[in-house]
């Protein structure tokens, strides 16, 4: 048994000193100019293309056979572009073909390549009659025999240019393999490489390389695996007669903001953009692409419905959306109304510069959105971009207890941005609606608000300064917190002298509120503010600053009684302060002719003055200047 093992063993070895000593003598006898012209026409029969092998040509049959040429040209038109270009081709032969003085090729090896596509109008490039001729030669014959079945590829470059729209993209540092169709239709490459800065994991696959290649539909599979996004396709592609995709693509991102930037979009406006992951059924002709069934989550914020992308020169993004739960915080955050100091307006310049170079019209329906700790009801909203002007619809939001309906439009403009909003509250409660709007918690009650208002201006503060319009509110069965009126004027009606007190508590009940104001170039005129209460009537009038945030009213309160129509107790005051914690006056002089305490003071008071003005205030003689004597 030992004696046969050693037979064997001796048999292998002067089998392999045998293939060694031909490989020798054959590696005498294979000219360059023939392995030249036998990888040639290997290369000529498996691609129908012609390289071009300016370069020197070496023949290494150790360890294995290898033929090597230098400067390589694939593809070069009568302009001199060259489709592809290589530093070096390595041919790797078949072992057994080559013992008997045949060269095969097992597989090519191109070192530093560079692929260069210029696309043409009409969906064309310099490589659509080298994919013609490719597509011709993979045709099964009889003739054809199967030779070389993978290329790889070392330190690759490929070029995509686009002159017509001043495009141009490099994919570097290409490391990756090619399954050649050699026996089957299938395609094949898997690889990495590195686009603008971030190393990228790719494999792509055709089930029908041939169709694909003549521009008739064939299965395609596509994963891309990067940092900044992962991508996912399988689906079904034909360019014929113009470009089509359909199939199901997945995709997610650790921010979208980041893998936007990074596909050389402009950058996204706003705040959030964070996390963010897509599955869809897909639809793509020529430069429109249709998403359906989509499933999409952002910023931990989940909808479905359906997309539409196209870019014909302008990139343009439609859809509709719904969704149980939106937090539109993120999108808002970057928008400061107020300084750090939340006592001024944000002198920060308004910037709309992202606004421009798409076009956006997205319908979006919710249960529940909230906005910076605001939690409103259900929602639909429209967003409606174009040629940089922003427009949010708001159709109906059950919010606050009532409905919310308006529109609110920002737009580019000379001196930085132009704003509007027109905005009606109906039967909401006052006290959330007014404490999300505008920070006033002090007034409950149910009513109707509207806003008409627009201004420009370069920052939040200039545009506060040019603000025009109006403004209403009708409130009924509530009641002012933080005072009490009634309680104050029962005490001055008794006793006049005693002062106001500690008024800024308790709340003072109203039937009805009506306040109606007018703006004009950033100051606001009362038009009419009146309550009526059940035991107390208000009357205000004056003006307010927005600019300022102070106000400067005056106003009657009076004691009312269901027994009579006439008012009772009436009591002047001024309102004057910060909107949002104003100081109450009262009108002392008032309470003074009120006092009977006072009465006999005030008459000779108005006496000495009768008597000042008859005869005239004496006047005290000056005083002698020192003679120096």
């Amino acid at each position: 048994m030992t004696s046969g093992f050693k037979r064997l063993g001796l048999a292998l070895a002067a089998v392999l000193v045998i293939s060694a000593g031909m490989l020798i003598v054959m590696s005498f006898m294979i000219s360059g100019e023939t392995a030249r012209e036998a990888v040639k026409a290997e290369i000529r029969a498996m691609s129908g293309l012609e390289p071009v092998l300016r370069g020197p040509v070496s023949v290494s049959l150790f360890p294995y056979g290898t033929v090597s040429f230098d400067d390589v040209t694939v593809g070069e038109d009568q302009a001199g572009n060259k489709a592809l270009t290589a530093d070096r081709l390595t041919a790797r032969l078949r072992f057994f073909p080559l013992l008997i003085g045949q060269i095969q090729v097992s597989d090519l090896t191109l070192v530093r390549p560079t692929v260069s596509v210029l696309l043409e109008p009409g969906g064309k490039s310099n490589w659509t009659p080298l994919a013609r001729t490719l597509s011709a030669a993979l045709r099964p014959s009889a003739e054809r025999i199967a030779s070389f079945s993978e290329i790889r590829i070392v330190n690759g470059t490929a070029v995509i240019r686009d002159d017509a729209r001043a495009v141009a993209e490099t994919i570097s540092n290409i490391e990756g393999s090619l399954a050649w169709p050699s026996m089957f239709r299938s395609f094949a490459a898997t690889g990495r490489f590195d686009w603008r800065g971030e190393p990228v994991d790719a494999s792509l696959s055709f089930s029908d390389f041939m169709a694909a290649l003549e521009g008739n539909p064939s299965g395609i599979k596509l994963r891309l695996t990067g940092a900044p996004l992962k991508l996912a396709f399988d689906g079904q592609i034909s360019t014929r007669p113009t470009l089509k995709i359909e199939g199901t693509v997945a995709a997610d991102s650790t921010s979208l903001r980041e893998a936007v930037r990074w596909a050389g979009q402009k950058q996204l406006p706003g705040g959030g953009f964070g996390r963010f992951a897509l599955k869809a059924k897909t639809n793509l002709v020529g430069s429109s692409t249709a998403l359906s069934s989509v499933d999409i989550q952002l910023d931990g914020n989940a909808a479905e419905g359906v997309l539409t992308f196209a870019n014909d020169g302008r990139q343009t993004v439609q859809g509709t959306l719904a969704a149980e739960a939106v937090d539109l915080t993120p999108y808002v955050s970057a928008v400061r109304l107020l300084a750090g100091d939340e006592r001024e307006w944000n002198a920060m310049p308004i910037t709309l510069d992202r606004l421009a170079g798409i076009d956006l019209d997205l319908r979006l329906s919710a249960a529940q959105v909230k906005i910076s700790g605001t939690k409103l009801g259900r929602t639909a909203i429209a967003a409606n971009l174009r040629g940089g002007q922003l427009t949010v619809t708001v159709g109906e939001s059950q919010s606050f207890g009532g409905v919310v309906k308006g529109s609110f439009d920002l737009a580019k403009s000379q001196p930085g941005a132009d704003v509007k909003a027109q905005l009606q509250f109906t039967n909401v409660d006052l006290q959330s609606c007014l404490g999300a709007l505008l920070g006033m918690q002090r007034l409950e009650g149910k009513g109707n608000l509207a806003f008409n208002i627009e201004g420009s201006g370069s920052s939040v503060m200039g545009v506060t300064q040019t603000l025009t319009g109006s403004a209403t509110l009708i409130g009924q069965k509530g009641a002012v917190t933080g005072v009490n009126v009634e309680q104050l004027l029962r005490r001055l009606e008794r006793r006049p002298l005693s002062g106001g007190g500690d008024y800024r508590s308790g709340r003072t009940p109203y039937d009805k509120l009506t306040v109606a104001l007018s703006i004009a170039h950033g100051n606001i005129s009362a038009d009419e503010v009146r309550m009526e209460g059940p035991a107390v009537r208000l009357v205000l009038a004056g003006k307010a600053s927005v600019p300022a945030r102070d106000l400067d009213f005056t106003g009657t309160a009076s004691l009312v009684s269901a027994a009579s129509e006439a008012p009772g107790f009436e009591l002047p005051f001024m309102l004057r302060g910060a909107w949002d914690d104003p100081l109450m006056l009262l009108d002392t002089q008032s309470l003074i002719r009120r006092a009977p305490a006072a009465a006999p003071l005030l008459d000779a008071l108005r006496k000495r003055s009768a008597t000042d003005h008859m005869v005239g205030n004496p006047v005290a003689p000056a005083a002698a200047k020192p003679d120096g004597n």
